[in-house]
């Protein structure tokens, strides 16, 4: 396996632990608050936690694929914060630690998905350089069939 550099374990630790307090909050907020009466339990266990709880075994074990999938899973949250800070003046402080929350794990998720992508040789190519090699093999292809 190859060693993860400083900044890329930056990245995967400001991902985990973004994941792991969102998800804490998101409990904490609808099945412990208990301010969301409206909704049954079954309800909110589906829509707020088991989103979160999909990527999770990906994230722990650090796979750059489960980081880039899971920047998805957050912008739902992310949209959720920004709805409650605007829409429900009441619970401003509830929304805003969801939203840093969310951003961290985004920003995370993203990051180390690109620099741990890169180290482990499984990033895209830069189209300069799939340009390149397509004329290559074309001018390639081209002489052949003239010979």
């Amino acid at each position: 396996m190859n060693k993860m550099s400083p900044r890329v374990r930056f990245y995967r630790w400001l991902a985990l632990s973004c994941h792991i307090l969102l998800t804490l909050w998101m409990c904490i907020w609808y099945l412990g608050l208990d301010i969301a009466q409206q909704y049954s339990t079954t309800f909110k266990l589906l829509v707020y936690i088991l989103p979160l709880l999909l990527p999770l075994p990906g994230i722990v074990s650090a796979k750059p694929y489960t980081h880039a999938w899971a920047c998805f899973v957050v912008l739902l949250y992310f949209l959720h914060g920004i709805t409650v800070i605007y829409a429900e003046p009441q619970f401003i402080w509830h929304g805003i630690i969801e939203l840093f929350l969310a951003l961290g794990m985004f920003v995370g998720c993203s990051v180390f998905a690109r620099l741990r992508g890169q180290e482990l040789g499984t990033g895209l190519k830069k189209l300069s350089a799939v340009m390149k090699e397509e004329k290559e093999l074309f001018d390639k292809q081209s002489t052949s069939k003239e010979n």
